[in-house]
C-alpha cells in the first residue's frame, strides 16, 4: 500500500487552479479525476483536464517514497479540503483495487473517507511538448491578457477568439487582439521567436496564482509538426492546450497611419475620466452611446438621458489638446476598457473614422458609431490586405438618418451584422450570469453534503471509547 501526503496550505489553491479544467459533468467519468502521481525524485504532481486542457501543479517540496500514481475524484478531495486548517495534511493511499483511502485530521483524531477511483491508465495521457522555451516576461503576459480581453467571443469567428502573437516582422512583434469592433496590440517586444502562434482564451490563463508564480515559459512546436499542442508554464504550474490554426487576419493594414490623424488629447487623469463616463446618462440601450467633443482648447462629454431632446455637456480637466475640433461618439464600454488599461492619450481622424487610444507601445483602435443610430456603423472586420481609402467628407454617410433615403443592400447587410453581433454580446452576458448561479447552485449542495458528512462523522466519534 503506498501512500502521498499533500499539505493543506498547497492543496487548497492547487484545487481551485485544477478546477477550471476539471469537468463536472462529463460523460467520461475519469475526466471528474484527478491524477496524483510521485516521481523517483520524490516530486509530486497534480493533473486535471477536461480532453482540450491539461493543468498540472508541482508541490514545493520532494518526499520520501516510491514512484506512485493514482486517480482521486475531484469532487471528493474538494469538500474535504474546505473543512480543514492550512497547517493541517492529508494522507492518500492506494488501495488493491480501483480505490483510495483519504485520510484527515478532526481534532485530535484521524477520519478517513474510503472513495472509488480509476486505473491510472484510463487518465489521458498528457502532451509532450517538444522545442525550446521562449521567455514571456510581465509586459508580454499583461499584452496577452489585454489582447484576450479584447478578443472575439463569436464561435463563428474562432480564429478571433485568441491573442495572436505576431513575429512575422523581425524587429517588430506584435501582441493582437480584436472582435471586429475595436482591436488592442502592443508592439513593445523582440521575442526569440520564429513562428507567430495564436492563444486561444482559457480561464485558466487569467488564474491569480498562475500569474503569480513567475515568468511564463511558451513552448510550441514548428508549424510543419502534426502537433498543434503548446504549454505556458511557471515555476510550479504547467498549462497545456491546442493553439488555434489558422491565418490571422492582416491588422496593419487597418490600423490608421500617425500622419492620418487630426486631433489629438492627452488626459492627466484616467480614472476620474472613467468615472465621469460611467455616470453619464445612456439613451442608447444598444450601443451605448458617449461622445468625445473638442471645440477649441475645450473637452466635453456629451450623451443624451432616455426621452430628452437635449443632449447633456460634461466639460473634462487636465486634459492636453492638439488639432482641429471634432465631435465622435463611440461605445462607452469600449472606451472605458482602452482608458483601464493605461491608453490615455486620444487621436482622431474624424467623426467616422476609426479613433486611435495608445501609451507607450500599446494601442487600441475603436471604431465609432453615428449618434442617432441603433445599429453600430461598418466594423472594419480586418480581411482586407488593402486599406481601404477613406471617402470624402460629402460621401460619408451622415450623423442623422434622412428618413427619405433608401437604404441601400450594402448598408442592409452592416446593420444586420450589427444586430447579430449585439445579440450575440447579450448572449455571451445571459451564459455569464447563467454560470454563476450555477455556481451558487453547487456551493449550496456542496455546504449542504459537508454538513451532512460532518454529522456523520460526529455520530461514528460519539460511538468511539478513549
Amino acid at each position: 500500500m503506498s501512500k502521498i501526503a499533500l499539505p493543506i496550505a498547497e492543496l487548497k489553491p492547487a484545487l481551485t487552479g485544477l478546477g477550471k479544467v476539471v469537468s463536472k459533468r462529463s460523460t467520461l467519468p475519469v475526466l471528474s479525476h484527478l491524477k496524483i502521481e510521485r516521481t523517483k525524485d520524490g516530486w509530486i504532481a497534480l493533473t486535471g483536464t477536461d480532453l482540450d486542457a491539461f493543468v498540472t501543479i508541482r508541490l514545493e517540496q520532494p518526499s520520501d517514497g516510491e514512484p506512485i500514481s493514482m486517480l482521486v475524484p475531484y469532487d471528493e478531495l474538494l469538500k474535504i479540503t474546505k473543512n480543514c486548517p492550512k497547517t493541517d495534511s492529508i494522507l492518500i493511499k492506494s488501495e488493491e483495487k480501483p480505490a483510495v483511502t483519504i485520510q484527515y485530521a478532526i481534532g485530535s483524531q484521524v477520519a478517513e473517507t474510503k472513495v472509488d477511483s480509476l486505473p491510472v491508465e484510463e487518465f489521458p495521457e498528457i502532451p509532450r511538448i517538444k522545442g525550446e522555451s521562449v521567455p514571456l516576461n510581465d509586459a508580454v503576459r499583461q499584452s496577452i491578457h489585454e489582447a484576450i480581453e479584447c478578443a472575439s467571443t463569436d464561435e463563428t469567428r474562432y480564429i478571433l477568439r485568441g491573442a495572436y502573437i505576431d513575429v512575422s516582422k523581425p524587429n517588430a512583434h506584435y501582441v493582437v487582439g480584436t472582435d471586429g469592433r475595436h482591436l488592442f496590440s502592443s508592439n513593445s517586444f523582440n521575442l526569440p521567436m520564429k513562428d507567430s502562434i495564436i492563444i486561444p482564451e482559457h480561464k485558466f490563463l487569467g488564474f491569480k496564482e498562475f500569474n503569480n508564480d513567475g515568468e511564463w515559459q511558451l513552448r510550441a512546436p514548428k508549424p510543419k509538426d502534426e502537433n498543434t499542442w503548446f504549454q505556458i508554464s511557471s515555476r510550479r504550474w504547467r498549462f497545456i492546450t491546442r493553439q488555434i490554426e489558422g491565418n490571422y487576419p492582416n491588422l496593419r493594414q487597418v490600423v490608421p497611419s500617425p500622419d492620418q490623424f487630426n486631433t489629438r488629447l492627452e488626459f492627466e487623469s484616467i480614472e476620474k475620466l472613467t468615472r465621469m463616463i460611467e455616470r453619464m446618462p445612456c439613451a442608447d440601450a444598444v450601443n451605448l452611446t458617449v461622445g468625445l467633443e473638442m471645440i477649441g482648447k475645450k473637452v466635453s462629454l456629451i450623451s443624451r438621458a432616455p426621452n430628452a431632446d437635449n443632449w447633456t455637456k460634461v466639460e473634462v480637466q487636465d486634459v492636453k489638446t492638439n488639432g482641429k475640433d471634432v465631435t465622435i461618439h463611440l461605445n462607452r464600454h469600449l472606451l472605458i476598457k482602452a482608458l483601464q488599461f493605461g491608453l490615455n492619450t486620444v487621436e482622431i481622424i474624424d467623426a467616422m473614422s476609426p479613433m486611435r487610444l495608445s501609451n507607450e507601445g500599446r494601442q487600441m483602435i475603436i471604431m465609432p458609431i453615428r449618434a442617432d443610430s441603433p445599429a453600430p456603423t461598418p466594423t472594419a472586420a480586418p480581411q482586407a490586405q488593402e486599406t481601404a481609402p477613406q471617402p470624402s467628407q460629402e460621401e460619408r454617410t451622415p450623423m442623422v438618418n434622412d428618413p427619405t433615403e433608401q437604404p441601400t443592400i450594402d448598408q442592409v447587410i452592416v446593420d444586420v451584422e450589427a444586430m447579430r453581433t449585439t445579440v450575440q454580446d447579450h448572449l455571451t452576458e445571459l451564459k455569464s450570469v447563467c454560470t454563476k448561479l450555477k455556481a451558487i447552485q453547487r456551493e449550496h449542495k456542496t455546504g449542504n453534503k459537508e454538513l451532512q458528512s460532518i454529522r456523520q462523522t460526529l455520530k461514528g466519534l460519539q460511538g468511539m471509547k478513549l
